[in-house]
């Protein structure tokens, strides 16, 4: 039987972790021995074709930060990001394959071949970014059974382990991402409702906020600028970050400063840090009240409110949950390890469904119980051109094929008309977001559909999204009169855009790198 597996690729920190012989999901170490491992990528300087991962990554940054990655999660779905060392141009997929590479070998040599995983991606991710989540998946030499949203990851392990009913709001404020979700609970069976988020706010953003006091404190001191150096900037990021987790356990934190103009000492209080940071829980509450409207819920009939991600550690997040909701947020699950544990989770649940012949009998009666329903998290349309009817002129607009928040699996047909006479072609655009404006929704795919020749305008063309369980999309386009079709299924290609799966990319090749 195959190891069943979940990874959390997260942007500060990632870990993996397995279905054990009854179906229990388990952290598994690394090679160096810990439970979660830094998503830090440094190239070494000597060896080419070395490149360090995790805790050694972020030690060996601050010698020549130039060859250094953190935080590549920002950038998924980013195709202009590229990362330049000795003349090769890395992609954020390939950045993040190897964080993937490195956890599957290392977990490996303890257990075995890793090849089936589910790996999270944040609720409010586009389906570029969950499409360049899995591709960097397969890059890393996994077979990717299905992408999980984090919050709906960690809730699906604390459902699992702790007795829980009624409207949960999952409160997930990680190392570079927020994502707030509510889900409705009844034992194992969870039923998700609706997801917020921002894909640029998280820990690192309370960092930034620690790190612009000290550089104002040494600038105000000795009129001179505190980082001068890449370097610098690197030693100071972790200051500040160690700073904010002793922020958390203490009202003081003390550093010293090491500037070219002279050293100085600095104390920092939680009370200054939470006035700086005033506008970033500002955002998270709006998201907050933004998810509570959409489920068309009151803060009185949300009955539990789980903490996830390490930036939950904060005091002040309990604190404004807390006049939010009237009681205190549930800590009793571990906020790094709950997403990957639940990740493991619905993998075994995506193999029971799809290769229960594959599933050892103890786990498969381990998980026999689990139901979960996921949602869509974001809408799906198509680019038309309707006749207005007041002014009987054709306006260009977006049409919403599949809606938001509709559970999974799900599939939405509509039928649309070719627009004049002898047109022998179609462009077939693929949208995303809530907006019949074309400026206001992404564009994540467009395909030329060839049509019959010297036909009359007005010809249907039936339009068919569907999206599975596994996040999955598929796009069907159907000329009635021919029976012509033009399947979709989106993918991406070596340069991160959105393409047909089965176009040929020979990208999927990282000859020669040892992940280390």
């Amino acid at each position: 039987m195959s190891n069943i597996v979940g990874i959390d690729l997260g942007t500060t920190f990632s870990e993996l972790a397995i279905l054990n012989a009854i179906g229990k999901p388990e952290i598994i170490p690394n090679a160096d021995g810990d439970r979660i491992m830094p998503s830090a990528i440094y190239f070494d300087e000597d060896d080419a074709s070395l490149i360090r991962v995790g805790i050694e990554a972020i030690n060996s940054r601050r010698l020549n930060a130039k060859r250094a990655v953190r935080w590549i999660k920002r950038h998924m779905g980013d195709t202009d990001y590229r990362k330049n060392i000795d003349g090769k141009d890395w992609t954020p997929v390939e950045l993040s394959s190897l964080i993937l590479k490195k956890l599957k070998q290392d977990c490996s040599a303890e257990h075995g071949e890793i090849r089936d995983a589910v790996i999270s991606v944040p609720a409010h991710f586009d389906e570029v970014r969950r499409k360049a989540t899995m591709e960097a998946g397969a890059l890393a030499g996994l077979n990717v059974i299905g992408i999980v949203n984090e919050p709906v990851a960690a809730a699906l392990y604390y459902a699992t382990t702790r007795k829980v009913s009624g409207k949960v709001l999952v409160y997930d404020l990680g190392g570079g991402t927020f994502d707030v979700t509510i889900m409705d609970v009844k034992g194992h069976q969870m039923d998700i409702i609706c997801s917020q988020g921002d894909h640029a706010l998280g820990g690192i953003d309370y960092d930034n906020k620690i790190l612009e006091i000290l550089e104002k404190s040494y600038r105000d001191k000795f009129k001179a600028e505190l980082i001068i150096s890449e370097e610098d900037r690197a030693k100071y990021e972790d200051e500040a970050e160690d700073i904010k987790k002793t922020l958390s356990r203490r009202d003081v934190a003390k550093k010293m400063l090491y500037g070219t103009a002279g050293s100085m000492r600095i104390e920092i209080t939680r009370k200054m840090f939470e006035e700086a940071v005033t506008s970033l829980m500002e955002r998270t509450d709006i998201l907050v009240e933004i998810a509570l409207e959409e489920a068309h819920l009151q803060p009185s009939e949300i009955s539990t409110v789980l903490l996830v991600g390490g930036s939950t550690r904060m005091p002040i997040v309990s604190q404004r949950l807390e006049k939010i909701f009237g009681f205190s947020p549930e800590t009793s699950v571990n906020v790094d390890e709950c997403v990957a544990l639940g990740a493991a989770l619905h993998a075994g649940l995506v193999m029971l469904r799809e290769k229960p012949q594959e599933v050892a009998a103890g786990v498969a009666s381990g998980l026999k119980d689990i139901n979960l329903v996921d949602v869509c998290n974001h809408s799906y349309g198509t680019i038309c051109a309707p006749i207005d009817k007041e002014t009987g002129k054709r306006v260009i607009q977006n049409r919403i094929i599949l809606h938001k928040n509709t559970p999974l699996p799900c599939e939405a047909t509509q039928t649309f008309y070719t627009v004049s006479k002898g047109q022998n072609a179609v462009e077939v655009t693929i949208t995303q977001g809530e907006d019949t404006a074309v400026e206001y929704v992404n564009k994540i795919a467009t395909h030329k559909f060839e049509l019959p020749e010297d036909r009359p305008a007005e010809c249907p063309i039936k339009v068919t999204y569907s999206y599975d369980v596994n996040q999955r999309m598929h796009c069907r386009f159907e000329d009635v009169e021919s029976g012509r079709t033009l399947e979709v299924a989106l993918g991406l290609n070596k340069k991160g855009q959105m393409l047909e799966e089965n176009t040929k990319d020979e990208s999927k090749k990282l000859a020669g790198s040892k992940v280390s």
